[in-house]
């Protein structure tokens, strides 16, 4: 793994290569509160055949917004996101997006869609659909974000280990794991944790059900068995626009920490048989 850094204008981009150089890209996003290691026990095992980038979104990890409060929306980090790949000279690559990044991913793929060949959505949705439900999801981030900025050392602690006892986490706390995870969790700060999720929250970004009528990347939506909620919302998305759904056996709404050898293998079937064009 090979760790650089991208200053420009309102951002410090903090970011990671790793694997093989002659083959096709993979950009990865994290979800809310990793970080460009996220997918480290994935990128382990595709690194001999793909060339895989992580970044460290606005408000997490090592990267530094210089800029205004607005440039940790979801259209200036796509924009961002879209300037990283113009320096390191990728026109084109694959894409994964987990969670918060799933959504950035999918934002990237209807509005940008010349950049990515295929695009796996992990536990992603394409925002709330009325404008009730957005307010409604406001004012509970902010109740939340009010917490997390307060929070420091031990506190911070206490405030992952509620954080994964909602509903949605109800199968990663029994990960022999799960401490790893929480470690790199606190390895982010706090207050700009806070920030990411008042500003690039749900309730925040753009719904984007209806431009996803619009879409002609080739998408994979990725949920997990336990995770009845995102089942919903992807089988729902698969009704408006060509993609394909996989429901992974054994694991809740993380995926690729859950389960890592199927969250692999399922990127393996669908990047595969593209990137064995260009050996």
């Amino acid at each position: 793994m090979v760790t650089h850094n991208m200053s420009f204008k309102n951002y410090h981009f903090h970011y990671c290569f790793t694997g093989n150089t002659t083959q096709t890209p993979i950009l990865f996003l994290h979800g809310f509160m990793g970080n460009s290691h996220e997918f480290d026990d994935a990128i382990l095992l595709l690194s001999k055949e793909f060339l895989c980038l992580t970044i460290d979104l606005p408000g997490h990890g090592k990267t530094k917004v210089l800029g205004s409060d607005e440039y940790y929306t979801m259209a200036k980090t796509a924009c961002a996101v879209i300037e990283i790949l113009d320096h390191l000279k990728i026109t084109q690559c694959f894409l994964v997006g987990y969670s918060m990044g799933g959504r950035l991913a999918l934002y990237l793929t209807l509005y940008f869609p010349q950049r990515f060949t295929r695009v796996v959505l992990e536990s992603a949705s394409p925002g709330l659909l009325t404008e009730a439900e957005r307010l409604e999801r406001v004012k509970r981030d902010s109740q939340i974000a009010r917490k997390l900025s307060r929070s420091v050392g031990d506190d911070f602690a206490d405030f992952l280990l509620n954080w994964y006892n909602q509903q949605i986490f109800s199968s990663i706390k029994e990960h022999p794991q799960f401490q790893k995870l929480i470690e790199n969790r606190l390895q982010n700060n706090p207050v700009e944790l806070a920030k990411s999720l008042q500003i690039m929250g749900i309730g925040c970004q753009p719904s984007l059900w209806e431009k996803l009528k619009e879409n002609t990347s080739i998408l994979l939506l990725l949920v997990g068995e336990y995770d009845d909620k995102f089942i919903d919302i992807n089988t729902k998305m698969t009704n408006i626009c060509n993609c394909q759904l996989k429901v992974v056996n054994h694991c809740g709404h993380n995926i690729h920490f859950e389960n890592t050898l199927l969250f692999v293998e399922n990127l393996r079937d669908f990047f595969g048989n593209q990137n064995k064009h260009r050996e």
